[in-house]
């Protein structure tokens, strides 16, 4: 794999590439060049990652692996809409100057949901549209094909515009284009239990709202923190249907095992498919409601229907 460093130029702008591997070896085989070819061209890595890989990067890097940024990606992608953040702080406070800029990724393993996944796969098709304009970089995604389902390796091929296997760097011939990526998300989600009951509010209702998700919170062992946590991202994103969508929707909460899932349902258009992964600046009107579900929940699912927008709440019990 060390023909890594040899047979690509960096990049002339940014390059998301899916890096197929099988196994510790030839992750390592991949990864170590790749990282070492950027410290040789002074370039800013960063590496997200689990735990066991960092350790295992350190050791392979010896000395050089103090120059490299690391991120343990249980903490980083603990949500997938906190990751782009992640990168854009990464890019903002290193890429100036024209400085070129190198990352590895592998946010998708083998313990994730069949939710989560989804929801993990939106995040590498939304990387392509928020670094579309962004300062050179190459970010490396790796997919541990003896441990993935084929179907999950084959979405890669779909996410990524650039494809590494066998140690051969190719065009990805299915990689959807930025108005595909930018249209609505529609992809379904699992009904709500059957019995779960709905509740319609609207401006006069929102207190009502925050003691029904409480109820819920309490019922499901939550602790004080975590109850919080949970009413003001049902909070924030009821005020954004009152806002947004039409003056009001339909909350229905139910427990799931550990998790609490709030869904709320209201007549609005939603076109923003970047909304909640960009950090509210100072003095910004609007767009701290996704945001900050985001930062509080575990997973959050928005769908586009042609009724209006669904935003599912996932939060976890600690």
């Amino acid at each position: 794999m060390s023909d890594l460093v040899r047979t690509v130029s960096p990049p002339a702008a940014f390059r998301h590439e899916a890096l197929f591997y099988a196994g510790d070896d030839e992750f390592l085989g991949a990864t170590v060049p790749f990282i070492a070819a950027g410290l040789a061209l002074d370039e800013p890595v960063l590496v997200v990652v689990d735990r066991r890989k960092i350790d295992a990067l350190r050791d392979a890097l010896d000395g050089a692996a103090d120059e490299v940024q690391f991120a343990d990606m249980v903490e980083v992608g603990r949500n997938p809409g906190r990751i782009i953040p992640a990168w854009r702080e990464f890019v903002t406070e290193n890429g100036s100057g024209g400085r070129r800029l190198r990352g590895i990724g592998e946010p998708i393993s083998a313990d994730r949901s069949t939710e989560a996944l989804v929801e993990f796969h939106r995040h590498e098709s939304l990387l392509n549209l928020a670094f579309a304009d962004s300062p050179d970089w190459w970010l490396l995604c790796p997919y541990d094909t003896a441990s993935l389902p084929a179907e999950v390796v084959d979405e890669a091929r779909h996410t990524h515009p650039f494809l590494l296997e066998g140690g051969h760097h190719r065009s990805s011939p299915w990689a959807p284009d930025l108005d595909a990526i930018s249209a609505p998300f529609g992809h379904p989600l699992p009904d709500p239990p059957g019995d779960t009951p709905e509740f319609v509010f609207d401006l006069g209702s929102l207190a009502a709202v925050r003691a029904l998700v409480r109820q819920v919170g309490v019922e499901a062992g939550f602790d004080t923190s975590r109850v919080a946590d949970l009413v003001l991202a049902a909070d924030e994103i009821a005020a954004n249907s009152i806002r947004h969508g039409g003056g009001g929707g339909v909350l229905r909460t139910w427990i799931d095992g550990h998790t609490v899932i709030c869904d709320i349902r209201d007549t609005g258009r939603f076109d923003a498919p970047l909304a909640g992964r960009s950090r509210p600046t100072a003095g910004q009107i609007g767009g701290h409601g996704l945001w900050l579900a985001n930062q509080l929940c575990e997973l959050v699912q928005i769908r586009a229907t042609k009724d209006g927008t669904i935003v599912r709440l996932h939060v976890e019990r600690f």
